[in-house]
């Protein structure tokens, strides 16, 4: 799985194959504007991003024990991830073939935790009737 989450905005998830270089900046060049700043750990996957025009990229070392320095952090996805442990292992374990769709739906409650979810699903539902 993997995770990108927009400062003061909201998560995009997805599932992927790996966690190597191609695989994660292929993801982040679908759905991150060059001029963005990227805030990440030290993953080797993240290598390479000011190579392929992301000039704003800042790294947290957690292999330091750095976890924040000011404006650098990842606290958001790691809050996003801490919230997607916890609502799915009331589950105690989900099948793999609907690991997507607990997934989405985690990322849509993170996305609206501070509206009304009712009121979003009627809109939702208005919008695309079954």
């Amino acid at each position: 799985m993997f995770g990108l989450l927009k400062r003061q905005g909201k998560v995009y998830t997805e599932i992927v194959p790996d966690c190597s270089k191609a695989t994660l900046q292929g993801i982040i060049r679908g759905h991150v504007e060059p001029s963005s700043a990227i805030h990440s750990d030290g993953w080797r996957g993240y290598g390479g991003l000011v190579d392929i025009g992301f000039d704003k990229r800042f790294r947290v070392r957690h292999g330091e024990n750095e976890f924040a320095n000011g404006e650098k952090h990842i606290n958001g996805i790691e809050s996003f991830r801490g919230y997607a442990e916890r609502r799915l292992a009331k589950f105690d374990g989900v099948a793999k073939h609907t690991f997507y769709l607990h997934l989405k739906e985690t990322e849509f409650r993170f996305n609206h935790r501070r509206d009304n979810l009712y009121r979003e699903i009627l809109k939702l539902l208005r919008l695309n009737p079954l």
